[in-house]
């Protein structure tokens, strides 16, 4: 899971989950500055105001960042009622004392310590109801004792809460990556579901264990997967979907306590990004040079792309390349390769690929074939690549001899991964773009 961001808005149902109401999209600081004037009284003291609005801004940044109601098929981030949130309402009177002290500390909220998710900082008014975390009224009366916001807080929350300050501000993108992920898709969602599945495993053995998280989407991710949809009632295909992704999500987070005070939480190691989520001028690495392959390939079909090559290096000929290709195929022109560039990226390579002629393919004999190769893969691609694997085996006493049977068996691993150590890649086993390009230019002696 990424870092959490404050969103520039928020998505408010103005009424309960399953009550047919308004969905209305509110700048964040906005709503807290009607939430704060809704739930607290201006004449409070400033220390209590300013804990009651920390509380506050945590609580509903827990609900964007857990997706607790748009994992359950919602459209929305919070509720307007107190009966499952905080009160919100629409047109309400905002102080001006309150207004002030959100806009200076609207991106700023609890956290456990050493956990990075936003806090579930519950609350309630104490008087008329009881809760396990904040009390407004006793806010009040600590704060009237002298104690600062912090000491407000760490009294209801525990010792052991700190506060992040200035976080980021950005848009609240969905999780989702916008395409399914199945048995070849790679990527930082496919590590993210391995960890999710793995976590939720320790609740639910029967979802066998994914040995090597790699962020490639192998037999036992797909294993795993459809373990997990048969327990959920889900559609069993082994396919994470946008169901499949939030019911991970939904679990992931019940199992996790995200949504209460006594969370398991989210680590800074959890929270740690492997494979980048955007590449811009200036970056370098294997995610370029996958980029830098689809664009290569493309460039021999459409006459607009500049020629491109494969280097690692995110410079000048790449940033055109991606500029080009995003405004061919009605992207935001941005030279920046982000989640809607990279889907697009892929899916117009697999239709140029399934859409050449069946004598142009055999003529250029080695086409990557648009997914990750795992073990236990079979057809034409896998054998093309044993085939390859074959040839350098033959001239290579360090790679494992292949035979070419059509599937991808524990003798082709062998050798993937023999090259992956001699390439000094990661040795997943599995076959990806620039490795396919290695074995099939090696192969053929070039």
């Amino acid at each position: 899971m990424d870092y959490p961001i404050v969103p520039v808005s928020i998505t408010v149902h103005l009424g309960e989950p399953d009550q047919p109401a308004e969905n209305v999209a509110v700048p964040f600081a906005d709503y807290i500055k009607n939430v704060a004037s809704s739930e607290i009284y201006p004449t409070w003291p400033e220390n209590a105001i300013r804990a009651n609005v920390l509380a506050q801004i945590s609580y509903a940044l827990n609900r964007v960042y857990t997706e607790y109601y748009r994992s359950r098929g919602y459209e929305f981030d919070i509720t307007s009622t107190t009966r499952y949130d905080q009160a919100y309402t629409p047109g309400g009177e905002v102080f001006e004392n309150i207004g002030i002290i959100v806009d200076e500390i609207f991106n700023n909220y609890v956290v456990r310590q050493g956990r990075i998710e936003p806090l579930f900082a519950q609350f309630c008014d104490g008087v008329r109801t009881q809760c396990r975390g904040l009390s407004q009224w006793g806010s009040l009366e600590l704060a009237q004792q002298g104690m600062t916001p912090y000491e407000i807080l760490q009294h209801y929350y525990g010792q052991d809460i700190g506060i992040v300050t200035n976080a980021q501000v950005g848009i609240n993108v969905p999780s989702y990556p916008g395409i399914a992920l199945q048995r070849g898709s790679f990527g930082e969602e496919v590590r993210q579901i391995q960890l999710e599945l793995n976590r939720i495993g320790r609740n639910f053995p029967a979802i066998p264990a994914i040995p090597a998280v790699t962020g490639v989407f192998d037999v036992p991710t797909e294993q795993a997967v459809i373990r997990f949809q048969d327990i959920f009632n889900l559609y069993v295909d082994g396919i994470v979907g946008k169901a499949t992704w939030y019911k991970l999500k939904e679990i992931y987070n019940g199992v996790k306590r995200l949504s209460e005070i006594s969370s398991e939480g989210i680590t800074f190691s959890e929270a740690q990004r492997v494979y980048p989520s955007i590449l811009h001028y200036g970056d370098s690495g294997i995610a370029v040079r996958i980029v830098q392959y689809y664009l290569a390939f493309l460039g021999y079909f459409l006459p607009d792309l500049p020629p491109i090559r494969i280097t690692g290096e995110f410079g000048q000929e790449t940033y055109d390349a991606v500029l080009t290709f995003q405004n061919k195929y009605g992207l935001a022109v941005d030279g920046i390769v982000g989640r809607n560039t990279w889907n697009e990226l892929q899916r117009v390579y697999r239709d140029a690929v399934s859409q050449l002629p069946s004598d142009y393919q055999t003529y250029l004999g080695e086409i990557y074939p648009g997914r990750f190769l795992v073990p236990g893969d079979t057809g034409a691609a896998v054998s093309q690549m044993q085939a390859n694997l074959r040839r350098i085996a033959q001239a290579d006493p360090a790679i494992p001899a292949v035979e070419v049977t059509g599937t991808f068996d524990a003798a082709t691993e062998a050798a993937v991964r023999a090259l992956q150590r001699q390439m000094g890649f990661d040795e997943t086993g599995a076959v990806g773009p620039i490795l396919w390009s290695e074995i099939s230019t090696r192969g053929r002696g070039y």
